[in-house]
């Protein structure tokens, strides 16, 4: 069996080592083809020389193709991963850094918020090329499997303005999965369940041992659980109030709804400090940075460990890999997939991209109904539905007003910012990020000369509520297990430290 499957961004070390280990498990693929493609021709080469070694001590006579030319990359390409941060670690660092003068204070900042819309005005814009190179020189009706955040939009732009079968991929259903069995003394092989919603707004609407119903021992469960009662506070007041346990971690969840982040003097009581992903102001792009900086010093010893065993044991709970499996040789898979709605969720509008249950084999993949959500986890996900629908507009037109509007509109801008504010704070992030948005020339232009007119609102110099600094590479070496399974995991957060309270 043999097909071509491109990742594009595949200098992410943390999805490209593990998706290519996740393929080359299944005993049909081992001899596809596998082509990389990043900008950064540095931590390209650096990623496909682990690759291949790792391939090479496997016994496989596989040879990556890799090139910072996307089109040959993607020629012929059957299966195309996207893994992309677009604007990297630089643009990043502008959608927490500038919000949190205006006030805003975001765990992680790349699929709501400000900083998720910004980040999604930059990722359509080059996701509308990928799509071009894959309509015209991948394999007719290729499929793209997304795992670039923000999920929701680069996954909504791509169906509706991409001309590309894309479906988004996510873990986070998985995480909350593990959570809610370990909360209930069970294994996760006991606990059955039905998630829906959108993506890291996704509802556990049934969960269930044993043919029993468990939803209602939830709270009961979290709220006596030693550890998660100190890290998940936002979810299990959230689980408190709407009844449903949310797929998304306690950071992420915070800064999706209004009521968490908005008071700098509250956030503490919401988050805690063990891991980033509990909360901290800036933890992902503080752990990225770490990652970033500590592969690409410490890759040559990386290249003297030992290489990873493409077994099945070893393979992770990444959907990718699952799915080309499903496709290529029928067995069939079960997961969560993120898709245009089309009547899956019955209150969620049918334009949106859902993350529901569906099964993939041969025949392709397919997406049951689901029905009504509850309609108070249907209210909290309708508010976000319309902040992904006006910022893919605004991304797609380049249309600044559209996107101040779904600034406005955002559940944890709204709550902080005044709009005098939000249109301030647009134009900052607007010519701090000109050189990946494209489609706002203009408007970056009028930007430039209102902010060099002024008068100016005031702005804080904020750290934010909970923010650590950047560990250096020595600090790193201190504990180089740790640092390693943070450049290494695509899941930033699969282990994590005891609470700190």
């Amino acid at each position: 069996m043999s097909f071509k499957v491109a990742f594009v961004g595949a200098g992410s070390i943390g999805f490209t080592r593990g998706l290519l280990r996740d393929l080359l498990s299944v005993p049909e693929f081992q001899d596809i083809q596998v082509a990389f493609n990043d900008i950064n021709e540095h931590n390209l080469d650096m990623v496909t020389q682990l690759c291949q070694r790792d391939i090479r001590e496997n016994g496989l006579g596989i040879e990556i193709e890799a090139s910072t030319d996307r089109r040959a990359v993607l020629k012929d390409a059957r299966y195309v991963f996207v893994v992309v941060r677009i604007g990297g670690l630089e643009a990043f660092s502008t959608d927490v850094d500038i919000p949190l003068k205006y006030g805003i204070d975001q765990c992680v900042g790349d699929t709501l918020c400000a900083g998720g819309i910004m980040y999604g005005q930059r990722g359509i814009a080059e996701m509308m090329n990928i799509c071009k190179d894959i309509r015209e020189v991948a394999e007719p009706n290729a499929l793209m499997l997304n795992y670039a955040n923000p999920m929701a939009m680069l996954t909504w732009a791509c169906n509706k303005y991409g001309g590309v079968r894309t479906i988004g991929l996510c873990h986070g259903v998985q995480g909350g999965h593990r959570q809610i069995a370990t909360a209930l003394g069970l294994e996760k092989s006991e606990v059955d369940i039905i998630c829906a919603g959108i993506n890291h707004q996704t509802w556990y609407v049934q969960v269930q041992h044993n043919g029993e119903d468990m939803t209602g021992k939830l709270l009961e469960a979290f709220e006596n659980h030693p550890e998660y009662r100190q890290t998940e506070k936002v979810r299990i007041d959230m689980l408190r109030r709407f009844g449903y346990y949310s797929t998304e971690s306690n950071g992420h969840l915070s800064e999706y709804v209004p009521w968490y982040r908005k008071r700098p003097e509250e956030i503490m009581d919401w988050i805690d400090m063990g891991s980033w992903i509990n909360g901290e102001t800036g933890g992902y792009l503080r752990v990225c940075t770490e990652g970033r900086n500590w592969f690409e010093t410490d890759f040559p010893n990386w290249m003297k460990e030992d290489a990873v065993r493409y077994r099945p044991e070893n393979r992770g709970e990444e959907h990718g890999s699952y799915i080309i499996e499903g496709l290529e040789t029928g067995r069939v898979y079960l997961g969560h997939f993120n898709v245009v709605n089309n009547g899956i969720i019955s209150n969620l509008p049918d334009d949106a991209i859902i993350e529901a249950p569906g099964y993939v084999d041969r025949n392709g993949i397919s997406m049951p109904t689901v029905g009504d959500l509850p309609l108070g986890c249907a209210a909290v996900c309708n508010v976000s539905i319309s902040v992904q629908r006006m910022a893919v507009e605004a991304a797609i037109h380049g249309d600044d007003q559209l996107l101040r509007q779904a600034m406005m509109m955002d559940p944890l801008v709204g709550a902080v910012c005044n709009p005098k504010e939000i249109w301030q704070m647009v134009d900052e992030m607007l010519v701090a990020q000109e050189a990946w948005l494209p489609q706002y020339s203009e408007a970056i232009a009028a930007a430039k000369a209102r902010l060099a007119e002024g008068p100016l609102l005031p702005t804080r110099n904020y750290e934010g509520a909970a923010r650590l600094k950047v560990k250096s590479v020595e600090e790193m070496q201190q504990n180089r297990e740790e640092a390693n399974k943070n450049a290494g995991e695509s899941d930033k957060a699969l282990e994590r430290p005891a609470a700190v309270n």
